[in-house]
Formats: structure tokens, C-alpha cells, sequence
């Protein structure tokens, strides 16, 4: 069965593809492909393909991969009515428990104010205690200072 797939070219860390036509049970690396049909630059998102072979092996039942049929898909070529799109992945969390969304949700406390203090409602400071009945207060003591005599 063949297979229209991506196979990457470029230097290192900047990726450009083509896409080829090749035996499905072949590595993509392998070098041996029936045709190229076109390339791809992720980087520039330009895209190059030769439509009428492209439609030629999709009428001969090649397979695309799910990024080759995006890409047909926006260059307007028309995918046979045996293609199906595969599922999408749904980002699992690692972590699920840990997400906002799963948290528990804690009622807001209600919101209680302190009622304004007005001049004529506020309590008047005490008036300072007479001396007797307040507590005499105890002398600071100094700590003793240990001196050394001097040696002679």
C-alpha cells in the first residue's frame, strides 16, 4: 500500500519537509519513494505541491498521513470519500486533582462589615487613673558590671 507522508529535510533545528509517496511498511528515511509530490516549510508555512499528482495517487488509493491531509485540506484538494480523519488527542493532565477546575469550591465567606463609628456613638476615652490607683512602678535595676582589675 502506498502512503503520501512528510519526510524531513533541513539542517538541524530548522525543519523543512517534503512530501512524497512511498511504501507504507518503508521508513521515512529510507530514500526510496515512488514520487515527490511536493514540499513544506513549517517556518514560512509555504507550501508546494504538484496537484495533479497528488490527485493521481489519491485516486489510486494512497494513503496521506493526518498532517499531509491538513495540509490538502488548505490547498483546496479534494480527499477521497474512503479517507477518514483520525481522532483527536485530548491532552491529558498528569495531574488532574491538581487542575483549578477540579478544586473544590469554597463558598465565599459572607462579606460582614463593622458598622461605622460615629462621634456621638463612640465611647469616650477614660480619663487617666488617679495616681493611687495605679500600680507604683518597679525602678529599672542595672545590670552589675563585672570589672576586671587591671593587671599590672
Amino acid at each position: 500500500m502506498l502512503a503520501i507522508r512528510m519526510q524531513r529535510n533541513g539542517r538541524a533545528h530548522y525543519p523543512v519537509y517534503r512530501i512524497v509517496v512511498q511504501e507504507s511498511q518503508r521508513h521515512p528515511l529510507s530514500g526510496r519513494v515512488v514520487a515527490e509530490v511536493g514540499n513544506y516549510n513549517p517556518h514560512t508555512k509555504k507550501t508546494i505541491l504538484d496537484k495533479e499528482k497528488v490527485e493521481f495517487y489519491l485516486k489510486n488509493g494512497a494513503q496521506p498521513s493526518s498532517r499531509v491531509a491538513f495540509i490538502f485540506k488548505k490547498n483546496k484538494i479534494k480527499l477521497p470519500d474512503w479517507y477518514k480523519e483520525a481522532p483527536k488527542k485530548q491532552a491529558k493532565a498528569k495531574h488532574a486533582d491538581k487542575l483549578r477546575k477540579n478544586q473544590p469550591k469554597e463558598a465565599p465567606a459572607p462579606a460582614v462589615e463593622a458598622p461605622a463609628e460615629t462621634p456621638a456613638e463612640a465611647p469616650a476615652e477614660p480619663a487617666e487613673a488617679p495616681e493611687a490607683t495605679k500600680a507604683p512602678e518597679a525602678p529599672a535595676k542595672e545590670a552589675p558590671v563585672d570589672e576586671k582589675p587591671a593587671e599590672a
